[in-house]
């Protein structure tokens, strides 16, 4: 497996903005420590985020937010992407849907996503379809993702599970197996050159 960590909508307007949700800062710590872990361990960290426009339908819901060039939109300081991450804007709740998400992570020869961030029940839910239509493995950390409700984040889990056979982890175990992974490819590479 090659995976990509997708980072969707940690965004000032979804924490502490206009659509805060207030659930979003208790995966803060642990989408930290692994977004530190993916680069520590060759995993792609690509962020999807939000970038709307006055005529996106979704703003009829929503009302005003996350508007493309603006503060609101930006992710917030203590996720900020790195200089080797990828960057992804988007105008619906699927990551996938009119964005080049699907020919950059093949490019990279992805086959399993880590979906994380904003919200179980919408984004990542609407992000989980697009991966599993396009035929990627789909695995989430359920301490990395986070809705308004725990009813909502709790159900979105189960629909996730059920609908696309998505594997619900944790960022330790995830992290782990990283370790693991790369320490077998490097003794692997070193039996290689000998």
């Amino acid at each position: 497996m090659t995976d990509a960590l997708i980072v969707i909508d940690m965004l000032n307007d979804f924490v502490t903005g206009k659509i805060a949700a207030e659930r979003a800062e208790q995966i803060i710590s642990p989408l930290d420590r692994l977004t530190a872990a993916a680069r520590e361990n060759g995993v792609p960290v690509i962020y999807a985020n939000d970038a709307h426009r006055p005529e996106d339908f979704e703003l009829d819901v929503w009302g005003e937010h996350a508007m493309q060039g603006t503060e609101g939109a930006a992710v917030i300081p203590e996720l900020e992407p790195d200089e080797g991450d990828h960057v992804f804007e988007k105008r619906t709740y699927d990551a996938f849907y009119g964005t080049a998400l699907d020919e950059h992570l093949r490019s990279l020869g992805v086959d399993r996503v880590v979906l994380t961030g904003l919200h179980t029940n919408m984004c990542i839910r609407h992000a989980s379809a697009g991966a599993f239509f396009r035929g990627y493995d789909i695995v989430v950390p359920e301490d990395c993702v986070e809705a308004f409700s725990e009813e909502a984040h709790t159900e979105g889990l189960e629909y996730l599970a059920d609908v696309y056979n998505a594997e619900i982890t944790t960022t330790d175990d995830l992290i782990e197996e990283w370790r693991k992974t790369a320490s077998a490819e490097a003794v692997s590479d070193e039996g290689t050159a000998s």
